[in-house]
């Protein structure tokens, strides 16, 4: 009998809180009581370079990484670094991303456009595909720097881990200051 675990990549760029996301939902899922391993790759995140975290969870989880075309759940903070992760997910495979586009040094340097296209294509191969506002609802909820917890928030209505632990997750990892937003936000995102 096949092991089932549940793969999700975290992808965007350095700033974008997706190391807190992924230490969340690392908690989440420890807290439901699953074998969980993550592991991160910085490039240049300090700059706005790229970020992607692997989160894998299950009863018995070996690696942290995710094997390419094996990802359950894609779960992008901005779309052209979400685009250039979708051979990560495996066909059928979900798409939770921010609609937010931060132009890599090629486009602000007049190199090249920014890609018009992301969320067609994104669409097209991926149809379990949601597009948050997450700076606007992160803004409604108090603070646009919350928009990875709108994220999150909208990731876990696709995942088997109940909302009590998402709540005592976020209680542990965020600062007290930052709490109550944080939770207005994550619940904004699960409504979606």
């Amino acid at each position: 009998m096949s092991e089932q675990i549940t793969n999700i990549l975290l992808v965007g760029v350095g700033g974008q809180g997706i190391l807190l996301a992924s230490e969340i939902l690392s908690e989440a899922a420890m807290l439901a009581g699953f074998d969980v391993k993550k592991s991160e790759i910085h490039g240049m995140s300090q700059r706005g370079g790229s970020v992607v975290s692997h989160v894998r969870f299950g009863t018995e989880v070996f690696s942290p990484i995710v094997p390419e075309g094996e990802g359950d759940i894609l779960f992008g903070f901005e779309l052209m670094e979400t685009v250039r992760s979708l051979p990560l997910l495996k066909p059928g495979g979900s798409v939770v991303a921010n609609d937010l586009q931060i132009s890599p040094p090629s486009v602000l340097m007049g190199q090249e456009p920014y890609p018009a296209d992301l969320v067609e294509r994104i669409k097209a191969q991926f149809p379990d595909f949601l597009l948050v506002d997450g700076q606007h609802l992160a803004t409604d909820a108090g603070n646009v720097k919350a928009a990875n917890t709108v994220l999150l928030g909208a990731v876990s209505k696709r995942l088997n881990i109940p909302e009590e632990f998402w709540l005592s997750a976020l209680e542990k990892m965020v600062p007290v200051k930052a709490l109550d937003v944080n939770k207005r936000a994550f619940s904004m995102g699960r409504e979606l």
